[in-house]
């Protein structure tokens, strides 16, 4: 007994004692904390799976609306093609009514008529061929200036000395 009381006195016995209790809790906590830490990786891989589902489920949807949107951008683009060939289509229909309308109805009006439509086709060729004062102008600005086209197209305006001022050159 004598000796239990000297081992429990001594200094050193309580330093073990207090060491092994503190390993027992170090232990414990890391035991714990290790507990903790497969079930926050738990909670992160089953989030990020989530996550991925969720982002490949947001891709999938944005690709088809992406095609929808495109789908509705061409149909409107059709759709304003089409509208607008209807209402050429609507107002050539009305001027060839009126025509016919007119050739029955105007004593006189069919050979006017027919002149007109040919003077005006007549242009139009004249315009499609460049020999049309317009085509020469725009050929003039949209080319790079020769002297030729520039004679051309000065030959072409029509000569009324008296609104024009002095005749002007073209110097480089």
């Amino acid at each position: 007994m004598e000796t239990l009381k000297t081992i429990l006195t001594h200094w050193f016995f309580w330093g073990f004692v207090l060491g092994f209790f503190l390993c027992v809790l170090s232990i414990l906590a890391h035991h714990k904390t290790k507990g903790e830490y497969r079930r926050l990786k738990g909670h992160l891989s089953d989030k990020l799976e989530i996550e991925a589902e969720k982002l490949g489920e947001m891709r999938a949807k944005i690709e088809s609306l992406r095609k929808e949107n495109e789908n509705l951008r061409i149909k409107v683009n059709l759709g304003h093609a089409q509208n607008d060939f209807t209402a050429l289509e609507r107002e050539l229909e009305i001027y060839a009514r009126a025509e016919k309308t007119m050739v029955v109805n105007a004593p006189g009006f069919a050979q006017a008529w027919e002149k007109a439509k040919e003077g005006a086709l007549n242009e139009i060729e004249a315009e499609e061929a460049g020999k049309s004062l317009p085509r020469r102008l725009f050929k003039r600005f949209f080319t790079k200036g020769s002297p030729a086209i520039e004679a051309e197209v000065l030959e072409a305006l029509p000569s009324n000395s008296s609104n024009r001022g002095p005749a002007r050159t073209s110097e480089p």
